[in-house]
């Protein structure tokens, strides 16, 4: 009852819902259809006998009879509307002349003359070149005039020509500033679109690299494997089944890649994930790291930003264990909620050489990280889905990366 009253004692909201429905419909309409419709209304209501005292005049000279010649040039003010964004500069000609004529030989006034307001709105928004050119001789055209009905007889003083000409400048001023907004808002779609470009590009970066570095590391570890295994004809053949998972791993990976590129928006929202962890732990395994993967509550099974995230934070971990701690104790903790997972992977020292995976002179001097792709990586990963991230060495000199990754919906 509270809301009816209300709206029926305040129509207002009501009425603005409606204009800009409207507003938006009209908008949405082709533009040479527009300008025609302008020009169709405005050249009926000039004849229409109440708005006969509604519109411009200048010079107040005695008025005429209207005949033939007056209706032909009440016309020329508004029929030439329909060119008015795609040769503004035509269309303010054709209209000031018009009503320069129509003004001079004293004619009753008409609606008509509102097209001189409405095309000198129309060039300033639409007239792209030689803006200086067309506003120097709509200058020049109207001191003729002023000078003209001056000459005839006007009993108008020249302050009266001042404001006059004032108003006319405003409406060309309006439509220079509407003219800069579009072109400004333009520049901003463009530099967005352009920001969404660059974004993409980084983030598919992100993904070739995970892609690429986990599955070649692998091979490359198992391939130097099998030298040393030539006395053990068994053991060469699993090394070499193991490169050849990992290959069509990789392979699989990359085509799920180029399908989210070929896809749009919903399509590749549906694409399937590309793995699971307990894949990367096997492959892993494989390769001869012991891996002890702990998963705790189940991860949501519609959130594939969270899971895609989750399985590249253990992916790119696994990298790097591979190559800096190779047959290390690491161990790899996965805990879900409905709100949030958190991945923790954690990596012993390694002992040959004295360096271990977490050592500065290995994670910065590297190519791996020093590229930008890979722990740095993983924190704009993370980030971006206003999650938190973290990797150091421990006290043991082993190293260990934690992310905490939210839920889609608790973002």
């Amino acid at each position: 009852m509270e809301l009816a009253g209300d709206r029926q004692t305040h129509p207002w909201p009501a009425a603005v819902d409606r204009l800009r429905l409207l507003t938006q419909w009209w908008g949405s309409r082709p533009a040479a259809v527009r300008d025609c419709e302008i020009a169709l209304v405005l050249t009926l209501l000039s004849f229409a006998q109440p708005l006969s005292r509604i519109g411009a005049q200048i010079g107040d000279l005695p008025v005429r009879t209207a005949c033939a010649a007056s209706v032909l040039l009440a016309m020329g003010q508004a029929l030439p509307l329909v060119l008015r964004t795609r040769w503004p500069a035509w269309c303010l000609a054709v209209v000031g002349i018009s009503f320069a004529a129509y003004e001079s030989l004293g004619y009753p006034s008409t609606f008509a003359s509102l097209g001189l307001y409405i095309a000198l709105y129309s060039a300033g928004a639409h007239q792209h070149r030689h803006r200086r050119v067309a506003a120097l001789a709509a200058v020049g055209g109207y001191v003729a005039l002023c000078v003209t009905v001056h000459a005839i007889g006007s009993p108008d003083a020249w302050s009266d020509f001042v404001v006059f000409g004032i108003a006319l400048a405003a409406m060309w001023g309006v439509g220079v500033v509407v003219r800069g907004r579009r072109a400004q808002e333009a520049e901003r779609r463009r530099l967005s679109a352009q920001a969404a470009i660059a974004a993409e590009r980084s983030r598919m970066a992100r993904e070739l690299h995970d892609v690429v570095t986990h599955h070649v590391t692998a091979m490359v570890v198992q391939a130097g494997a099998a030298q040393y295994l030539t006395a053990s004809p068994g053991q060469v053949g699993e090394a070499l089944d193991g490169i050849g998972a990992a290959g069509r791993r990789a392979l699989s990976e990359l085509r799920f890649l180029l399908s989210v590129l070929e896809a749009s928006g919903e399509s590749a929202s549906r694409e399937p994930m590309p793995g699971r962890v307990a894949t990367l732990v096997e492959q892993g395994r494989a390769a001869g790291q012991p891996i002890e993967l702990v998963e705790e509550g189940e991860p949501s099974p519609t959130d594939t930003s969270l899971q895609l995230t989750t399985y590249r934070v253990v992916q790119e971990s696994l990298t790097n264990a591979l190559k800096y701690a190779a047959g290390q104790r690491t161990f790899v903790r996965l805990s879900h909620t409905p709100a949030h997972t958190d991945v923790e992977v954690t990596t012993a020292a390694a002992t040959e050489h004295g360096v271990g995976v977490g050592s500065p002179a290995r994670l910065h001097g590297g190519a791996h990280v020093s590229g930008g792709r890979g722990l740095t990586g993983l924190r704009e990963r993370v980030e971006m889905l206003g999650g938190e991230f973290t990797a150091g060495a421990v006290e043991d000199g082993g190293f260990r990366v934690h992310a905490h990754i939210p839920a889609g919906d608790t973002v």
